[in-house]
């Protein structure tokens, strides 16, 4: 790991002495500052900052007497939980590199993820037992002693973290590491095959945590986290609370009557949504009648949050909501003010302090507003490099005409004559049908006015007659009874000629990431397997 990143260019703009304080040693000063103050809620009840202290600083001592050194990679499979948080802040003080892996993820994947990483720890809960035993011997490459239960109960999975940690010191001993060295290794989406290692370094995740505590994530906070910690989403808003010295409150698993029932017990201030939580979370028969006062700020990614969500929340769910579109890799970094800029809810935004986007077309040359095209971005955190996978880094990059570095989003869209970002489609999810460029979330925009759908999502599918045709996959309402030609005639009518819609197909239920992201790929597989598509 070293080695590699030692051999990774850095594409983020570099400051001259820019200050670095590494958030393994920051926090030490909670023991006293903030003792009793409120670290993490759980279920199981509430840890002040010196209690959860304590354990970070046994586990990174630990980790340190079993061998880790600085930039050695350290994996966990694990649903939230206040041991993984620990974990994830002592790997940080031990100078480890944290790799969060996905419970969504094959077990081949899995440990295809373990050896791309060179994992020297692996720290496994009894939630993902079963997934880890799936994991091919040869892929594993971890001796016994270096699997770690996280939950007491470690039967068939290796020694129980608190067994493990023994009666190791839980004085602060943060290992000194500099802005370039390795921070965390988030792998890309996907079940299948093996997903990309996404290197962030402490430049990228120190000016990430100082931008956002901009948005109130600061000591003050009070951050409902409901989304999991493999995912970089989460990471954007949990970081940040954790370096100021915030409070975070730990949902396992997302319920929305649950999350309205901590958000009201808890005062919570802040919370990072993905949009499927928005809608589930509004559609709560009870909604109303929580006290959710406190919110100062909700924020959200992963998907553009629909204007008809927006408009919903802002009406009926106390203070803002910033709108977040940007890459795990960085480069790309966007911010809507829903609150300031009501009339720019169908747009992600602008650039964020320091980042600019642009838009290219297939030759790669710079577009003028208004035109579609793929969207480019430089921002001030930008991964280092795809782990292990330089073609692939280099594929990435787009480098402007005054020889600066640009990340290729894979994402098609427009700037439009005040500045703001508006997504159209993702490049590979874009429909060719008969040589017009179908861009799936304007038929989909169609379906989802419909007074009798819920849910909708649209590909492409092969056809004779134009090579591919769009298709909508329809999940309509409890309750709701229509036609699928009634709907297809409807949102037609809507749509521009080379846009139509060639047929809708009903679904209980559209698959989705556990960030709430629409698997197409898996929506489309069926149609295409006897094709060379």
């Amino acid at each position: 790991m070293k080695s590699n990143l030692r051999k990774m260019p850095v594409y983020a703009p570099i400051t001259d002495n820019e200050p670095m304080e590494a958030i393994g040693h920051r926090i030490q000063s909670f023991t006293s500052t903030r003792a009793n103050h409120p670290a993490l809620i759980t279920e199981q009840g509430t840890v002040g900052w010196r209690a959860f202290l304590e354990r970070t600083n046994q586990i990174a001592n630990r980790l340190r007497e079993a061998g880790l050194q600085t930039g050695d990679s350290v994996a966990a499979l694990s649903e939230n939980s206040a041991d993984y948080i620990a974990l994830y802040l002592g790997v940080l003080t031990a100078g480890g590199c944290m790799v969060p892996l996905s419970g969504m993820a094959s077990a081949e994947s899995l440990g295809l993820m373990l050896s791309d990483c060179s994992a020297q720890f692996l720290f496994v809960s009894q939630t993902n037992r079963d997934l880890l035993h799936g994991v091919p011997p040869e892929l594993k490459a971890l001796s016994a002693d270096r699997i770690i239960a996280l939950d007491e109960n470690g039967d068939g999975i290796g020694e129980p973290l608190t067994s493990w940690l023994g009666n190791t010191s839980t004085e602060a001993a943060p290992a000194d590491v500099t802005i370039n060295d390795a921070f965390n290794i988030i792998y890309s989406s996907g079940t299948t095959g093996t997903p990309k290692g996404i290197l962030h370094d402490y430049r990228f995740r120190q000016r990430q945590m100082v931008r956002m505590s901009r948005f109130g994530l600061d000591a003050d906070a009070v951050n409902l986290v409901s989304t999991p910690l493999y995912s970089n989403t989460t990471l954007v808003s949990v970081l940040p609370t954790l370096f100021h010295g915030g409070t975070l409150v730990i949902m396992a698993k997302f319920d929305a009557r649950r999350f309205l029932e901590l958000a009201e017990a808890h005062q919570v201030t802040h919370a990072m949504l993905v949009p499927v939580q928005y809608q589930r979370i509004l559609a709560d028969t009870e909604f109303d009648r929580f006290d959710l006062s406190s919110f100062k700020l909700k924020l959200c990614t992963s998907a553009p949050l629909r204007p008809e969500v927006i408009a919903d929340a802002m009406a009926r769910w106390p203070g803002n909501i910033r709108e977040l579109y940007g890459l795990t890799e960085g480069g790309i970094s966007t911010s809507l003010d829903c609150a300031a800029y009501p009339d720019k809810w169908n747009s992600v935004g602008v650039p964020t302090e320091g980042a600019e986007v642009r838009v290219i077309n297939e030759e790669g040359h710079e577009l003028p507003k208004g035109e579609i095209g793929e969207l480019v971005g430089r921002a001030i955190s930008m991964m280092r490099g795809y782990v292990n996978r330089p073609e692939q880094t280099e594929e990435i990059v787009w480098e402007s005409p005054e020889g600066d570095v640009f990340y290729r989003s894979g994402d098609m869209g427009r700037i439009d004559k005040d500045g703001f970002i508006h997504i159209l489609d993702r490049r590979k999810d874009m429909i060719i049908s008969g040589g017009f460029n179908i861009y799936a979330v304007d038929l989909e925009k169609a379906l989802l006015a419909h007074p009798a759908v819920d849910d909708a999502a649209v590909i492409g599918v092969p056809s004779d007659q134009w090579g591919e045709t769009p298709l909508g996959l329809v999940v309509l309402k409890p309750g709701l009874k229509d036609s699928g030609p009634e709907i297809l005639e409807w949102a037609n009518e809507k749509l521009g000629r080379s846009q139509r819609i060639s047929a809708i197909e009903f679904r209980t239920e559209l698959p989705r990431s556990t960030i709430g992201k629409i698997l197409k790929r898996e929506l489309r597989e069926p149609y295409w397997q006897d094709t060379a598509r």
